[in-house]
């Protein structure tokens, strides 16, 4: 009844939760008053609360509707919220907080307001400092993300972190990812102290064998400048952590400090004075794909002793009735002075370019990994001595015979243990050259096989296979250059030194580099695939066809079909709706993504032999092409693409296995 006197424990949302004559439960606030009505004198004493504070050291508190650890969860309170306590009994309190009434652990509470300290994120300041053009600021931090922004030389960024090359950055109020290559910490331009004029000493080169590569940084995976011959003088301005930097033939660079002399070094042995004094560098010069033969002595008869890539340096002692003797990856031998050349190879990297080298372990031999593609029968264009045995033939006459029969196959020697180079049919005529006394017993007749593409022998497969046999040629290294990656190329440059002149592709560098960003393939091989397929611009599929009453463009020859080149080629482009030359590009670039380098092949060397599919199946597996010299006979146009460049940045990914 009205004047009752009743104890409020709390109050919320128009409720009041109160004991009366005994009893608990709630009434509406408006019919209460703090005074007795009609006297005034009276007031209802309010519950005793204290104010304290949320203190867990991680996540939060939680708040139960009853003092219970199998109470249901009224709400979560995070560290230092202020709560209102009621009361506490058996380690529980009753609180109100945020407007809510419930229980918690007392023993998460305290009577001061614990410290919520925020670490502020430690930053740096740097610059962009690339040599020409911008730099991509990328969505994460990969070579295939999307481009955020592109940054102009001396821009200022906030650098959050590093991390595997790349820079988490802050600039122009956008987040993103850039190179940390391209990053300095004083803006281009600005010197922090005046030059101070270097100090430098005479050395020379005293290496044993081959010669010495003066590389454009102070890395065995940098690329290769030049090649210094034994005896050469250099200036060394500088030597740390094994590495001089020196300066020779006009040029700066760095070799490694092992292989220099404070005196010039004399003859080396078994050669005479005379012959080690007038040594000189010279280059294979031969056909890509091919290799010059290095003998045992000044005879094409003599034994081989290795075989020599185009461009392989080699340093000459004597030449003599046309050969010359000469040392190259450390052995000494004979080869044929008309393979010899003495200008050096215009190597990548020798500019404004620059190279990053990767290892790719493989869990396969050599030797696995040159069976597993000899099942598969290896072709090559190469001619063998070829055999057949001495009962497969019907001798017409000495020099002539006749196949007795089906299932014979000629070999690439007298025995049956030699490799099969290709077969051949019965009564089919063959030329016999010589009579030979076969490993197995048998004889064995030599014959004229005139076929363009024969199986391979293990010797040349293991040979391309082999990275090492590449990995230091300035042209042939192009094979693992990683297809994925883009150029970061100069548009300007390209339109000017590689696409002036070149028909329907003339001044479309930034369509091509908008391909490769959006596709995540590089430029410069989109390019050279392009000029490859139309002829450098001018096939009539790329300069337009029209269909359906529209002109479709087709730069890449996606579809063109052997017979019908011109005909599927542009039906391909229309379904694709290539109507102008830049769709053609970028659209392209989709399909040629698609096939080998998102599967992961994104190297000329992995489309062809895909060491992964080898390492995982045991057999081989989607592979480009069955010619074993497919990859070296296709970076010559890369090659020259990029000698034409003085930036670009690029990545080759180098196979190694066990």
């Amino acid at each position: 009844s009205k004047g009752t006197k009743v104890t409020v424990y709390s109050e919320s949302n128009g409720w009041a939760k109160i004991k009366a004559n005994g009893k608990d439960g709630y009434v509406s606030t408006k019919y209460l008053s703090a005074s007795k009505p009609g006297t005034g004198s009276t007031a209802v004493a309010p519950e005793k609360t204290t104010t304290k504070y949320v203190n867990v050291s991680s996540g939060t508190l939680n708040m139960r509707k009853s003092g219970s650890e199998s109470a249901s969860i009224v709400t979560k309170l995070s560290k230092g919220t202020k709560v209102t306590v009621y009361s506490e009994s058996k380690g529980w309190a009753k609180i109100k907080a945020n407007g809510k009434d419930g229980h918690v652990s007392a023993k998460y509470l305290s009577t001061t307001k614990p410290l919520t300290a925020v670490t502020p994120e430690k930053t740096t300041t740097k610059y962009v400092n690339v040599s020409s053009g911008t730099l991509n600021m990328r969505k994460s931090g990969s070579e295939s993300a999307s481009i955020v922004a592109k940054l102009s030389r001396g821009t200022e960024v906030t650098v959050y972190s590093e991390s595997k090359g790349w820079a988490k950055i802050k600039v122009n109020g956008k987040d993103g990812y850039v190179s940390t290559n391209y990053l300095s910490t004083t803006k281009p331009g600005t010197e922090s102290k005046p030059s101070i004029p270097e100090k430098t000493t005479k050395k020379y080169v005293n290496v044993s064998t081959g010669s010495l590569n003066m590389r454009n940084k102070p890395s065995e995976s940098a690329s290769v400048i030049v090649k210094l011959a034994r005896g050469v003088e250099v200036e060394v301005i500088s030597e740390s952590n094994g590495w001089s930097k020196v300066k020779a033939y006009g040029g700066e660079g760095y070799v490694n400090t092992q292989f220099l002399s404070a005196t010039k070094p004399g003859p080396l042995p078994g050669l005479n004075p005379d012959e080690e004094g007038n040594t000189s560098v010279k280059y294979v010069n031969v056909n890509d794909g091919s290799s010059l033969n290095m003998r045992s002595a000044a005879s094409a008869n003599a034994s081989i002793i290795a075989k020599l890539v185009n461009n392989t340096a080699v340093t000459v002692y004597s030449e003599s009735n046309g050969w010359s003797r000469v040392t190259a990856n450390g052995k000494t031998g004979y080869v044929s002075t008309q393979y010899l050349t003495a200008k050096a190879p215009e190597g990548p990297g020798s500019s404004n370019g620059s190279i990053i080298r990767i290892d790719k372990e493989y869990n396969l031999t050599m030797e696995k990994m040159v069976e597993i593609q000899m099942a598969i029968n290896g072709q090559t264009d190469k001619k063998y001595k070829t055999y057949i045995r001495e009962d497969g033939l019907t001798l017409t006459n000495s020099t002539k015979g006749m196949v007795k029969g089906t299932g014979w196959r000629l070999r690439g020697g007298a025995g049956s243990n030699y490799w099969v180079v290709g077969p051949v049919s019965n009564n089919q005529s063959l030329n016999i050259k010589s009579k030979v006394k076969g490993s197995d017993g048998y004889y064995w007749y030599e014959v004229d096989y005139n076929k363009t593409w024969v199986n391979a022998s293990p010797e040349d497969i293991e040979y391309n296979l082999n990275p090492n046999n590449f990995v230091s040629d300035p042209v042939n290294s192009f094979q693992f250059v990683k297809l994925s990656q883009v150029t970061n190329m100069n548009v300007s440059e390209v339109n000017n030194r590689i696409l002036s002149g070149k028909g329907i592709l003339q001044g479309q560098a930034a369509t091509f580099t908008a391909a490769g960003e959006k596709y995540g393939v590089n430029e410069i091989y989109l390019i050279s695939h392009a000029l490859l397929e139309t002829g450098n611009g001018t096939s009539p599929l790329a300069a337009g066809v029209k269909v359906n009453g529209k002109m479709v463009y087709n730069m890449y020859g996606v579809g063109a079909f052997d017979g019908t080149a011109l005909s599927s080629g542009a039906q391909y482009a229309y379904n694709a709706g290539w109507f102008t030359p830049e769709a053609a590009i970028i659209g392209g670039a989709e399909f040629i993504a698609k096939g080998y380098i998102s599967a992961g092949q994104d190297t000329l060397y992995k489309m062809r032999w895909n060491p992964t599919a080898a390492e995982k199946y045991g057999y081989a597996s989607h592979q480009y092409a069955t010619d074993i010299g497919w990859a070296t006979k296709q970076v010559k146009q890369i090659y020259n693409l990029y000698s034409l460049l003085d930036s670009y940045k690029l990545t080759i990914e180098v196979p190694k296995y066990k």
